[in-house]
């Protein structure tokens, strides 16, 4: 009897270890439409690989994090990234880095990276930081969870959860934001809404948002 639950209970475990692992790996590209053309394809997830023979200690190191990075336009905020196009050595280990030097009483608006969680740790400054979840008891309705961020403290922004940054201090903000995603793509809630390519027609706009046509095209001014 002993054997036999033994040997059920192995191949259960068995069988269940082998679920787990037989999945897609997540998808590093926003769309991949089949192609049988071969030279009209590219490779996805992820950068070609180096022959390990000719990788060196330089495709495992980047400086200059210490510098503040380029001006996002229009933002208030300027970025310097770390990811594998400046370290190819992080190609497929999942993991990429910035650098955010936030201006005074701006604000990066809310939006969602759509493939990763986000950790991030404020350098200097303060900031308000939030994320929001939907409420299981209300579909229409979102819990927001938020805190003052100073010099020092951790907050993270699990993925896929539309989120904000807010320097709420009278000084630059320097923060560092953590992601466990090569590529985790990044989408503007604002802009993606109001200055889409084509547009969202305007009485989808008008009526989703409860919006007339002079505040749509201010928006989509706004947003352009």
């Amino acid at each position: 009897m002993s054997m036999l639950w033994f040997i059920t209970t192995l191949a259960i475990t068995a069988f269940i270890c082998s679920s787990a692992y037989a999945y897609d790996n997540n998808p590093l590209q926003d769309i991949c439409v089949a192609v049988n053309d071969s030279h009209a394809s590219v490779f996805v997830n992820g950068k070609m690989c180096k022959d390990p023979k000719l990788a060196t200690a330089n495709d495992f190191y980047f400086s200059g994090l210490n510098v503040c990075g380029n001006e996002v336009p229009g933002f208030g905020i300027a970025v310097k990234t770390v990811d594998v196009n400046n370290m190819p050595g992080l190609n497929t280990l999942g993991i990429s880095l910035v650098r955010g030097d936030l201006e005074p009483q701006r604000i990066v608006p809310l939006h969602t990276h759509h493939r990763a969680t986000e950790m991030i740790t404020i350098l200097e400054g303060t900031v308000y930081a939030g994320f929001l979840v939907p409420d299981p008891a209300n579909f229409f309705k979102s819990r927001l969870f938020s805190k003052i961020l100073n010099p020092g403290d951790v907050f993270v922004f699990p993925i896929g959860l539309i989120h904000f940054l807010y320097n709420v201090g009278h000084k630059k903000a320097t923060c560092l934001f953590y992601f466990n995603s090569q590529n985790p793509g990044l989408i503007l809630i604002p802009n993606s809404i109001f200055a889409s390519n084509p547009p969202v027609p305007d009485d989808v706009l008008a009526k989703g948002f409860q919006l007339n046509m002079t505040e749509i095209a201010q928006l989509r001014k706004k947003f352009s």
